[in-house]
């Protein structure tokens, strides 16, 4: 995944660091992604939802708020009102590339600045919150010990997640005076909100009341139990999946034409976990699978394993042929059922000559429907034409160049 180290100018002028996460492949549509409170642009929960959806074609532009990261700026002189006009700058700065967002993604408190920024962004079709509160003033619990000293003293510095911050009195009583529900309630977009029941920071009763103050379209799909941050990599990457299958609904992605030579497109495999053997497949804007090995290979099961791959490739395959002949035929074929196993046999077992070992696929195939035997005989006849079948059995060449990044 490509990414781009970028600056633009935020709310007050201040350089506000960003990263522009880019497919490898043509940018079918962009996101803005907007972290959690005093967060980065760089915590893993917004690194593997812009990796997965950089991998289906979606660029992603994710940026520290003013005062935070590697942004200029004081931090205690934001307001929840500032970290919105920063959004709108970023989605400014994209506008002026030709990538407009059509897609707002917000964490915790990023959620409820990207509800409140989308009237302001009228390329945006579509937005997703994470764990987002449905009053911005519900961050103030960070530091309630501390709202007195704010108010007499015009700021206070607390500790936030082990980290020094200084809170001025305006972000204080600028959360105390936003409304939310208003924005939510003319959004003018599709919503996904994802939140998890356990959430210990921003409960999931916030979920409920943005939902119910949301126009249709809306989606709530839960992230069981997942923390805050959600630092589990398997719980980022489940929202990431959600997220990729969900925004296609809204939000158009259109592939242009194959490359020369590659008539079904090019299938990108991306490592997704370098400790393990987890793979992120993707074939076009729509299509995703993941590839592992079993636990006993030192994997961790959660997708099919390459030759599991295989054999499905010859099992769909035979499937699609035996019905596209039988259709023509009009024969009474009412279901087709194909079990593909993989093995390695010597050579000789298989009755060829070759020495050593070779690959067997051992294929049972069940046919549905009142069939005369003729019919299943010619049926299993076509079965060995499928083009699957066709390249196991032949000689395939396979051509391989490094890529320099």
């Amino acid at each position: 995944m490509p990414t781009e180290r970028i600056t633009f100018a935020g709310h007050d002028g201040g350089q506000l660091a960003a990263r522009l996460d880019l497919p490898d492949g043509p940018v079918l549509a962009t996101a803005l992604f907007a972290h959690c409170f005093t967060c980065s642009k760089d915590i893993p929960a917004a690194r593997r939802i812009s990796a997965r959806l950089a991998a289906m074609g979606i660029a992603v532009l994710r940026f520290d708020f003013t005062g935070l990261g590697h942004s200029e700026g004081e931090f205690s002189n934001t307001t929840f009102t500032s970290n919105v006009e920063d959004l709108i700058a970023a989605a400014t700065y994209l506008a002026g590339r030709n990538m407009a967002p059509a897609l707002l993604i917000g964490h915790s408190l990023g959620g409820a600045a990207v509800l409140r920024a989308r009237a302001g962004i009228p390329s945006v079709k579509a937005v997703v919150t994470l764990g987002a509160p449905a009053d911005p003033s519900h961050v103030s619990h960070h530091f309630e010990q501390a709202l007195t000293e704010i108010q007499q003293e015009g700021s206070a510095e607390v500790s936030l997640g082990g980290r020094p911050f200084r809170i001025g009195k305006a972000f204080v009583d600028d959360i105390a005076e936003t409304a939310l529900t208003p924005s939510v309630a003319e959004l003018k977009a599709a919503l996904l909100i994802l939140h998890a029941p356990l959430d210990e920071t921003v409960s999931i009763d916030n979920a409920s009341t943005l939902f119910l103050a949301a126009k249709h379209p809306k989606s709530f799909v839960t992230l069981d139990d997942a923390d805050h941050l959600i630092t589990r990599a398997a719980d980022a990457e489940y929202a990431a999946d959600v997220i990729a299958a969900w925004v296609s609904r809204y939000v158009p992605l259109r592939p242009p034409a194959p490359p020369p030579g590659a008539p079904e497109g090019v299938i990108r495999v991306t490592e997704a976990d370098p400790d393990g053997f987890l793979q992120d497949i993707q074939a076009g804007p729509r299509h995703h699978a993941v590839a592992d090995e079993p636990v006993s290979y030192g994997g961790t099961d959660r997708g099919m394993s390459p030759y599991g791959f295989v054999s499905s490739g010859l099992g769909a395959c035979t499937s699609m042929t035996i019905r596209m002949y039988a259709r023509r035929k009009r024969w009474p074929l009412t279901g087709i059922s194909v079990d593909v196993c993989h093995d390695k046999v010597h050579a000789q077992d298989a009755g060829l000559a070759n020495e050593g070992k070779v690959d067997q696929f051992n294929r049972k195939i069940r046919l549905q429907g009142p069939l005369t035997r003729e019919q299943k005989e010619r049926l299993l006849e076509i079965a060995d034409k499928c083009p699957v079948h066709r390249t196991l059995e032949g000689s395939a060449l396979v051509t391989t160049i490094l890529i320099d990044n």
